[in-house]
């Protein structure tokens, strides 16, 4: 096994190994390669990561470094992607199929296109991939995404008014709980902690562990504690600058 890279086929996609083998590949590079989808054309976003933990993932090689002709293909694929999308409103609309089509992708090689769409549950698209392949004489993919991946995807602005940060710079979504909220004492009104996707903002995150670090040896709001004067109420905590707001009785001195 030679070098191994981390490639990408997404803006702020997944990163999936590739054996560069003896080819001379470094991080923003193109390159061809074969995946579980077909041949497809790739940037290297790594150009040095480590083996797989588990001994029997298979890592496949790197095909060759993109040519002119690789980004012109991809280019061309673009303009023919947006007619399968139109195609497939169309017919998704004609079999009455409560799903909705995110997006269309063609390998690089055409020999598959992949459509992308969301839904509340199971569809049965037997017959929908059967009009299809009959339309496209191709292999055809439909890819069922969850709500973030649909947000990815399309993109859009969040509540902060900046570009959804899954389109921007996520290359995954990590578990997110309503806990993250209440212990950084943001409000949990589902309006303000949602985000484009309708699920909990990914943000919630970004601070939680640094929150639960400070929150140590503080005392929780609604907690009693002791003064030279008596017995305080914790009201209200500010985490970051570890500070609280105790209630004393009035006889208190």
């Amino acid at each position: 096994m030679g070098k191994l890279v981390g490639i990408s086929f997404r803006r702020c996609g997944k990163i999936y190994r590739f054996d560069a083998g003896d080819l001379e590949i470094y991080k923003g590079d193109w390159v061809v390669v074969e995946t579980v989808r077909g041949v497809e054309l790739g940037q290297v976003m790594h150009d040095k990561m480590q083996p797989p933990e588990d001994e029997t993932v298979v890592v496949k090689p790197i095909l060759r470094k993109a040519l002119p002709e690789d980004h012109k293909a991809v280019e061309d694929n673009k303009y023919k992607s947006a007619e399968a999308f139109r195609i497939g409103l169309e017919k998704i609309r004609e079999h009455g199929l409560p799903m909705k089509l995110v997006d269309v992708e063609y390998t690089l090689d055409e020999s598959k296109i992949v459509f992308y769409f969301s839904s509340d549950g199971r569809v049965d698209f037997r017959a929908l991939v059967r009009d299809l392949a009959a339309i496209f004489r191709k292999r055809i993919e439909l890819h069922q995404i969850g709500v973030r991946d649909v947000a990815k995807i399309l993109g859009g602005i969040g509540p902060c008014g900046l570009t959804v940060c899954c389109a921007t710079f996520m290359t995954g979504f990590d578990p997110v709980s309503i806990r993250m909220a209440k212990d950084q004492n943001l409000s949990l009104n589902p309006v303000k902690i949602s985000g484009a996707c309708g699920r909990l903002m990914c943000c919630l995150k970004y601070e939680f562990d640094q929150y639960t670090e400070l929150m140590e040896g503080l005392p929780e709001q609604g907690a009693k504690v002791m003064f030279p004067d008596g017995e305080g109420l914790v009201v209200e905590l500010n985490i970051p600058k570890q500070t609280a707001i105790v209630e004393m009785p009035s006889n208190a001195r």
